[in-house]
């Protein structure tokens, strides 16, 4: 794995946050650095995997950033912009807005799903699956949009949580 990407996911969540140096906020994260270690390594698993499977990492950041903008979370949009760029894949690139037209059945089925799991996830149903599975995506890659789409809901609440606890001093 990249040197620049340890400790991205941590950095990221502290600046987002605004968690300055020394702050009763930072302190606090201090005690929680556990749970931060985690979510690193939870980030660069679902987006920097070293077996991608058949959602490139540029398909993942891209969809990442998408979900990032239907969560109204630019600066999260903003740092998965960054891992769309560095993947160099023109074809995901655009995926990153939301209302998008997609025109190659997969990525359209599977931008649907994460949008879907990112804005009513309660909604997705055993025929939603079976729609991803009718267009060519492994059950494998299945389990990893879903992982993706898990992570970076979890992480936009976490940042809003921390942003929220900051600005109670």
């Amino acid at each position: 794995m990249p040197a620049d990407v340890l400790g991205l996911a941590l950095r990221l969540i502290e600046n987002l946050a605004s968690a300055g140096p020394g702050s009763a906020l930072a302190e606090a994260m201090e005690k929680r650095a556990e749970i931060l270690r985690l979510s690193e390594a939870a980030h660069n698993a679902v987006l920097l995997p070293r077996e991608p499977g058949g959602l490139s990492h540029g398909l993942r950041a891209a969809l990442a950033a998408r979900m990032a903008r239907l969560n109204r979370n630019p600066a999260l949009a903003s740092h998965y912009d960054t891992l769309v760029a560095r993947a160099d894949e023109p074809t995901t690139a655009s995926l990153v807005n939301p209302g998008t037209n997609v025109t190659d059945r997969r990525t359209a089925e599977i931008v649907r799903h994460a949008d879907r799991l990112t804005l009513a996830p309660r909604e997705a149903t055993r025929a939603h699956v079976d729609a991803l599975r009718e267009v060519g995506v492994a059950d494998a890659d299945i389990v990893r949009l879903s992982e993706l789409a898990a992570f970076v809901n979890y992480q936009v609440r976490v940042i809003a949580g921390i942003t929220l606890i900051g600005g109670m001093r």
